[in-house]
């Protein structure tokens, strides 16, 4: 028979705390942390397609075979270097958009914006690594690198979506503007994958923004703009912003 009084749930028991790691794994946690760190310094000076194992084992202070104990090849450590950069980038934008006001969503998607910009310019090297030309022979695996490589993405839809629940997105596009019955099926399943509100319309228009603020930011990480031909580099980026935001109807 059960102790507990009628109509009175009995307390929920206590899950059982994880262990804490061991020595021995702490010891590799911290190893392979040294690796990805030399790895991105390895990144800024000969780029992805010269990321060597050996520099960096020797600059770990190991032999090259003890090194692969840890990460096993070139492409691995390019998958560790991908991890990192995405989650680093995901959370600068989202201690970015954290700081915003919950309703002022404009000022989330400006944010967001010079979040993306400001890592980029701190960490070129990264970026171009996520965001430059495939690096060959080597194959993102998607099932590790999809999650962190979409967090970016899901947070601007996520602020288009708060946006529109709350009344604050302009729907209506411009009578010139024309979604395709093929165009619209991928826009349903891409809001059936979500599970957002965000009507084909405006959702194709959070896509242009959403490619427009990263092929500004390429742009100017990767000199495309010419050494001199906009000195105000800072003001150029917010009237940037402001336009995709108003074309999103933010």
């Amino acid at each position: 028979m059960s102790s507990t009084a009628p109509g009175v749930e009995a307390a929920p028991k206590a899950q059982p705390k994880a262990k804490p790691p061991t020595p021995r794994e702490r010891a590799r946690a911290q190893t392979i942390a040294d690796i990805v760190r030399l790895g991105r310094e390895h990144l800024a000076v000969h780029g992805a397609a010269g990321l060597s194992l050996r520099a960096v084992a020797r600059d770990l202070g190991v032999v090259s075979s003890a090194v692969y104990r840890y990460v096993e090849s070139r492409d691995e450590l390019l998958t560790l270097l991908l991890i990192d950069g995405y989650n680093e980038l995901g959370d600068e934008v989202d201690a970015a958009v954290a700081a915003v006001p919950e309703d002022d969503f404009a000022g989330q998607f400006r944010a967001l914006g010079k979040a993306v910009r400001a890592w980029a310019l701190k960490e070129p090297a990264s970026y171009a690594l996520l965001f430059g030309s495939p690096v060959p022979g080597y194959q993102a695996p998607g099932e590790r690198t999809t999650v962190p490589g979409t967090r970016v993405i899901f947070r601007l839809v996520s602020i288009f979506d708060a946006a529109h629940r709350a009344g604050a997105l302009e729907t209506e596009a411009s009578p010139a503007v024309v979604i395709t019955p093929a165009l619209a099926a991928d826009m349903r399943n891409i809001r059936a994958e979500l599970g957002i509100t965000v009507p084909e319309s405006a959702l194709a228009r959070g896509v242009l923004a959403w490619t427009s603020v990263f092929g500004a930011v390429s742009f100017e990480v990767f000199g495309q703009y010419g050494r001199d031909t906009f000195a105000a580099r800072d003001e150029l980026f917010e009237h940037q912003l402001l336009v995709l935001q108003g074309m999103a109807g933010l």
